[in-house]
């Protein structure tokens, strides 16, 4: 049976997505450099944009749809994240279970052999020199995927002090990588 007002939220759909799948195509394009997540870009922007034509007013279609986009692209780094802090047992059979398949069956690739488990000793031991509230930060924003205001709320302090926690752990970190060679080295044109 039909949903009621599905008609309605086809025919709109029709209206305001289906003329911007070109443009959508092109930005996803540029954002992902990559023929195949870009279309899977706009498959999931054309699916929360159908999901959502009941809350759209109508105006400006363009810039509803791109708005879209950028969303469900942050929300795919978030989920592209490094998990460096967490148990690398729990990461690995997690990536598995996702992937559906044997993990004896599929090969690492050539950089996750040969970096993979240095870079993540590496940076482990440069989060381990942070300090306690520097580490914390890292901690929240980068591993866990909160905002800097969320951040500065779970630990009781203004988000400028985030901000700029967040910055130096940063930079100290990229330098120590830099120094042990784990990171490409800056050309500057």
């Amino acid at each position: 049976m039909a949903e009621p007002g599905q008609g309605r939220r086809e025919a709109a759909f029709e209206r305001f997505v289906l003329p911007e799948v070109e443009v959508l195509a092109r930005v996803a394009l540029a954002l992902t450099r990559n023929s195949a997540d870009a279309e899977d870009l706009v498959q999931e922007t054309l699916v929360a944009a159908f999901q959502g034509l009941d809350r759209f007013d109508g105006a400006h279609p363009r810039a509803w749809l791109l708005t879209i986009m950028r969303n469900a692209e942050a929300k795919r780094h978030r989920r592209r994240r490094p998990v460096l802090l967490r148990d690398p047992e729990a990461v690995e059979a997690s990536a598995w279970a996702q992937r559906n398949c044997d993990p004896t069956q599929v090969a690492a690739s050539a950089e996750q052999s040969v970096v993979g488990d240095d870079f993540q000793a590496a940076v482990a031991r440069c989060l381990a020199g942070l300090s306690a509230g520097h580490r914390q930060v890292v901690q929240l924003v980068d591993l866990e995927g909160l905002s800097y205001a969320e951040a500065a709320q779970a630990l009781g302090i203004p988000v400028g002090t985030v901000m700029s926690r967040l910055h130096r752990a940063r930079a100290r970190i990229r330098r120590q990588l830099g120094e042990a060679g784990l990171t490409p080295r800056r050309r500057w044109l």
